[in-house]
């Protein structure tokens, strides 16, 4: 009776599981360690990509963490905490989202062979956290500073964070090219914190290399009405005024009534409404403005108007498109065209319309006010040029960060096994099972040099013993203060050579990510592995999922009827 009383736990749609205490513990580990095998070969410069095909039957190419774990659609409760916390790197940091995964998953690993044999959970979270927080401590005592740079120094730092994130994408090839490009548009926007300052426009056709950054904002050439291509296309030094209003005869409202006594009068009715259109129009010209651009519809009569007297305009431009024209150029979005004076106009050096593929786009460069660029991608297939802006994404987010906090480690697996040295060295000086615990903890951060070898096809057993040697400190270092060791011992700095198959010094050769991604990652992983050691039962209410199910089945039914007999009627 007791058996048939225990809740039903979902893993996927088709299975269930009904287990409690310790064998529920084992399922959500065993369900979390499936979801970390998925993004596992994904992780670095050879990283494989992963396909991924919805059931909109939309196809989408990626080796994007937090991209290929919002797809997957995960439908077991514990799992779904893999899941967040990938999305949470991504927003926080941007970079590092395979990586948290797989460092869960392999903190759930380690800890699996202690649960089954009767470890306490409870036990193995407080040397978890313990660990968690040495490690982080050690990452913040090993990384290196750019403050107090020159902004070329900074530009060239940056842009290796930045060639660092891109290698293990699918635009890894070109990543020298792009991350000149994401540094370039980061020292752009400053110290803006608002993302979308940096817009992102694909035009599929033409190769990567043809893409390429604009100082000030592009965008898509919008809905034209006639007499659009009499209007000149290029411009220098403009007047640029930004609107939030229709330049267009307004329909009268369908239930307006109008009761003439004279038909005479209905003339004047008519000519008011073209006074207004018109007095609207003369007013923009007088303003010296010669870009006009609205957020709604600029109609032909409008068109034609402008065309006549050599200004440009544009309706129907997107909002965020609009506003990073209000950034760059110093303008203010005008909600009327009465009193429009001079400090609500931007300005920019030259506004051309150029075609980019099959695309027309409204190009305004030299912005006074900087604060923002756009990127135009391009590329063959639409997929692709997807996948490279997830990339971009990524890369920019790593170098906003890099900027705020500069502070960069050396990245190719090299701080993942100083920590783990660290932590083994550590765990010799405390007695009790807390040991066994900080040692797993140690060998699971082992995962990311593994992994990398074996995504590249190295062995990985012969290249993490070379690694273990090199990051081995000799006993005459054991008592020297930390920066002392470092500044001795250059085994810190060695990780995966990803070209040769052996080992390199990572800080040499550049491979660099900022100190905050694996701070975030440790930090997020160790909490999610202790949220999941800490579950031992799933509650599902059955009732209310019945409710449900009758409630979906009533509505189904009603509107079926209802539907039937209105065919009778007819």
């Amino acid at each position: 009776m007791a058996s048939m009383m225990q809740p039903q736990i979902i893993l996927l749609k088709e299975g269930t599981d009904t287990s409690q205490g310790k064998p529920q513990l084992v399922s959500n580990i065993n369900a979390c360690m499936a979801v970390a095998d998925v993004v596992r070969t994904t992780l670095g410069p050879r990283g494989m990509d992963k396909l991924i095909h919805d059931d909109k039957g939309n196809t989408t190419i990626s080796n994007d963490g937090a991209t290929i774990m919002k797809l997957l659609d995960v439908v077991h409760p514990a799992a779904k905490i893999l899941v967040d916390i990938a999305k949470s790197q991504d927003s926080e940091v941007g970079d590092g989202t395979t990586t948290v995964v797989l460092l869960a998953g392999e903190f759930l690993r380690e800890a699996k062979p202690f649960i089954e044999d009767g470890v306490h959970p409870q036990n193995l979270i407080r040397s978890y956290r313990i660990a968690s927080n040495m490690a982080i401590q050690k990452i913040k005592e090993l990384a290196v500073s750019i403050e107090g740079k020159s902004l070329d120094e900074k530009r060239s730092l940056l842009a290796k964070c930045a060639a660092t994130t891109l290698s293990s994408k699918l635009i890894g090839g070109e990543k020298d090219f792009f991350a000149t490009m994401v540094v370039d548009a980061v020292i752009a926007i400053g110290s803006d914190d608002r993302l979308n300052m940096i817009g992102i426009k694909k035009v599929p056709g033409g190769t990567m290399r043809d893409s390429f950054l604009v100082n000030g904002v592009a965008f898509k050439k919008t809905f034209s009405y006639a007499g659009f291509e009499q209007q000149p296309k290029k411009f220098l030094n403009p007047k640029i005024l930004l609107l939030n209003i229709e330049l267009e005869l307004k329909s009268e409202k369908e239930n307006a009534e109008i009761r003439l006594s004279d038909p005479l009068q209905y003339q004047s009715i008519v000519d008011a409404e073209w006074n207004i259109i018109y007095d609207k129009l003369d007013k923009c010209v007088t303003s010296g403005a010669k870009i006009v651009l609205s957020r709604l519809a600029i109609g032909d009569l409008a068109t034609q108007y402008f065309a006549d007297r050599d200004i440009f305009c544009a309706g129907r431009v997107a909002e965020d498109d609009l506003h990073r024209v209000a950034a760059a150029t110093g303008g203010t979005v005008q909600t009327s065209v009465n009193n429009v004076i001079d400090e609500v106009l931007g300005t920019c050096e030259i506004f051309e319309e150029k075609q980019v593929g099959n695309e027309r786009f409204n190009i305004f460069n030299g912005c006074p006010s900087g604060q923002t660029a756009t990127i135009v991608l391009r590329g063959g297939a639409d997929q692709f040029i997807e996948e490279a802006e997830r990339s971009l994404h990524d890369a920019i987010m790593i170098v906003r960060r890099a900027m705020k906090n500069s502070t960069v480690v050396a990245g190719g697996g090299a701080i993942d096994m100083e920590i783990s040295r660290y932590l083994w060295q550590h765990a010799r000086n405390i007695a009790g099972k807390s040991q066994l615990f900080i040692n797993s903890f140690a060998k699971a951060l082992e995962v990311i040099p593994r992994q990398l070898c074996d995504n590249a096809g190295f062995d990985a057993t012969d290249v993490l013993n070379k690694l273990r040697q090199k990051h081995a400190l000799p006993s005459e270092l054991l008592d020297l203060d930390v920066k002392s060791r470092v500044l001795k011992s250059e085994g810190a700095l060695y990780g995966v050579d990803i070209n040769t198959g052996g080992i390199c010094d990572s800080f040499a050769n550049f491979v660099w990510e900022p100190a905050l991604v694996k701070v975030n990652a440790i930090n997020a992983a160790t909490e999610a592995a202790c949220l999941i050691l800490s579950v031992d039962e799933t509650v599902k209410n059955p009732k209310s999922e019945s409710a449900q199910g009758e409630a979906a089945g009533g509505m189904g039914r009603g509107r079926g009827a209802g539907r039937g007999r209105g065919m009778r009627r007819r």
